[in-house]
């Protein structure tokens, strides 16, 4: 039994000590962390300053882009009115000659026809105007980018623009009437046709011009 005892004993001694690793803890004073936290605030702010910034140079350049196309429409638009200004106080005055001549009012209205190249030659609209940058802009939301007084002249300008070419529409319900293609009714369908032409573009066509040139020029600033 001694022997047995021994020998265990002199295994356990046999055996090598098990190592064991300090554990090493880096002090850190309370400068280190509001150095650190300085520096992480510092990142946030700058990237958030560096984004609003690059969006701020998209939104100008968004904006200028939206602002050229409205002006470079609006001259556009400006010739068109001005041709079909003058078109249709040709159209009046036809209208006026036809309204003191019956021979010509036989030539208009003639086998239940109403021929209207003898007052409108070119048809009832010239020119049509176009609204594709001015739509554009306001889906980008123009509106909150501009000053009020920009944005109430472009809209009273396209807005009269729809209702000069509403003559056509107008003048097509009097020409396509049952009783326009009637002789001895001539006299009231030219009346009509005329004062169609007076109320939705004649009459409205100077006051459009010059807003033209308003909205052009405030839109170069």
């Amino acid at each position: 039994m001694n022997e047995e005892a021994t020998t265990e004993n002199s295994n356990e001694e046999a055996k090598p000590a098990e190592t064991q690793i300090p554990e090493v803890y880096t002090l850190r004073g309370w400068k280190e962390y509001v150095g650190e936290s300085l520096l992480i605030i510092f990142s946030v702010l700058l990237a958030l300053i560096l984004t609003e910034f690059i969006n701020n140079l998209h939104e100008r350049k968004e904006l200028s882009e939206l602002q050229d196309n409205i002006r470079n429409e609006l001259i556009t638009n400006k010739k068109y009115a001005q041709e079909q200004y003058t078109y249709n106080q040709k159209v009046i005055r036809s209208i006026d000659s036809a309204l003191a001549d019956p021979a010509i009012q036989k030539k208009i209205i003639n086998n239940d026809e109403f021929h209207l190249k003898y007052i409108a030659p070119q048809g009832v609209l010239y020119r049509f105007f176009d609204d594709v940058a001015w739509e554009q802009a306001k889906s980008r939301n123009i509106s909150s980018k501009l000053n009020l007084k920009i944005i109430s002249l472009l809209s009273n300008i396209y807005a009269d623009q729809t209702r000069i070419m509403k003559v056509e529409d107008e003048v097509g319900k009097v020409i396509l009437s049952p009783e326009a293609r009637k002789l001895e009714n001539a006299h009231i369908t030219l009346m009509l046709i005329r004062d169609n032409y007076s109320a939705w573009a004649v009459d409205r066509a100077p006051a459009l011009i010059s807003s033209y040139d308003e909205a052009i020029k405030e839109l170069e600033k």
